[in-house]
């Protein structure tokens, strides 16, 4: 008992927000791709109105990324998560009242932003606060929990339909975000170490590491950050990488298909490849601290291009199996090793902002990715060999511009 008692606060922190990322991810994300056909069969939309609404919900919280960051800096993710937390449980119940295409999209617009305000990017500005030297195994924590979001939420959700139809089966889902996230939000986070009388890590800077002093790199400004170029080397390396990552993950299973895997194969190794992303931010974790983060995701993408390149030579099961390991793991890795980047590059004193600043072109780039394949899939009369070879043109260009990023 005297361990917990004297264990680093920053550590309940990660363990609340593992938690709360959970099923964050798993209720406002994962959830809604299991009652498309749903709203599809009882009100006659479209595929693509369904879909758009989920969309629009994505390119919002990407815009959302700046103010809120701007708020993190400013006053911490306490009270912001908790908003959030409450807002989102109350459009979730709004969700499973709609009655018309304009109610569906109001509410994924609320969604999307409130998904900036409780998702990712507010709780990695939170462990960037609380620590460095262990920073990534404190990202692992987090992000290994919510990697099982849609192994849990999937079946949870279809479980939930079965039994009480799409409606219902929202109502008690955005009931359980609300009697979890709500309260561990308000009640474990806090602002920064001092405010519960501790330093970052739970060390005092005084602290030697391998016999020499502790020193922090300082922290810089936005402006000052903003106008240095390695800044937009890196933004434009982040993008890139990720645009070539989710070009591929989103296409994976027509991929597949085309290539003779019949369909539930082809869903059930796509489904393979979230299995090894945690499995790849697992083996970051520890791998992290021993190289600098430049190096590390400069690795993650030049594998990342091997990985598609294995797809494009090869056609063998063997080959795709290489790949499903290969890139859910460089995939997986990726989470931990952006704001592990930026922290490193730039100090955590105004990664918020910093940090937003990236991810809006990160968004814009990822949310571009499938609609792009897609378009050189048909010019190419529907073959994604090209689109393919196009992807991993990008990984490498990312590679390079990280090296102008350092």
């Amino acid at each position: 008992m005297s361990s917990l008692r004297n264990l680093y606060y920053g550590w309940w922190i990660a363990i609340a927000l593992a938690i709360t990322e959970t099923i964050s991810w798993g209720v406002v994300y994962y959830a809604y791709s299991v009652i498309i056909t749903s709203l599809e069969g009882e009100f006659g939309w479209s595929r693509a109105q369904v879909t758009g609404a989920f969309s629009l919900a994505l390119l919002i919280a990407g815009g959302m990324a700046v103010p809120v960051g701007y708020w993190l800096d400013h006053h911490g993710a306490r009270w912001l998560m908790t908003a959030g937390s409450i807002a989102a449980s109350l459009l979730m119940f709004a969700f499973s009242r709609v009655q018309t295409l304009t109610q569906l999209y109001l509410v994924w617009i609320g969604l999307g932003i409130t998904a900036a305000t409780i998702l990712y990017e507010p709780a990695f500005v939170v462990v960037a606060k609380w620590f460095e030297r262990r920073r990534s195994t404190a990202l692992m924590v987090i992000t290994l929990a919510a990697g099982f979001a849609s192994t849990i939420f999937l079946p949870l959700t279809a479980r939930l339909l079965a039994l009480y139809g799409w409606r219902d089966a929202m109502a008690w889902l955005a009931l359980l975000l609300a009697v979890t996230t709500v309260p561990l939000h308000a009640l474990v986070l806090r602002r920064s170490p001092a405010d519960v009388g501790q330093h970052v890590d739970g060390l005092a800077p005084v602290e030697h590491l391998h016999g020499a002093p502790a020193a922090r790199r300082p922290s810089l400004t936005v402006g000052e950050v903003l106008r240095q170029p390695a800044f937009w080397w890196l933004a434009v390396a982040l993008a890139i990488g990720s645009m070539a990552a989710i070009g591929i993950r989103v296409h994976i299973i027509p991929f597949l298909e085309d290539r003779g895997y019949g369909a539930e194969y082809a869903a059930w190794i796509g489904g393979f490849i979230g299995a090894m992303q945690v499995f790849g931010r697992v083996l970051y974790a520890p791998t992290g601290g021993r190289f600098s983060s430049s190096f590390m995701v400069g690795m993650i993408f030049a594998l990342q291009a091997v990985a598609m390149a294995i797809l494009y030579f090869t056609h063998s099961a063997a080959g795709v199996w290489i790949f499903v390991i290969l890139f859910g793991a460089v995939y997986g890795a990726t989470t931990l090793a952006r704001p592990a980047l930026l922290a490193d590059q730039f100090g955590s004193a105004h990664y918020g902002r910093i940090s937003s600043v990236q991810f809006v072109f990160q968004t814009l780039a990822t949310t571009s990715a499938p609609y792009i394949v897609a378009l050189i899939y048909t010019a190419a009369g529907n073959s994604y060999q090209p689109a393919l070879l196009v992807l991993i043109g990008l990984s490498l260009v990312a590679v390079a511009a990280l090296r102008f990023g350092r």
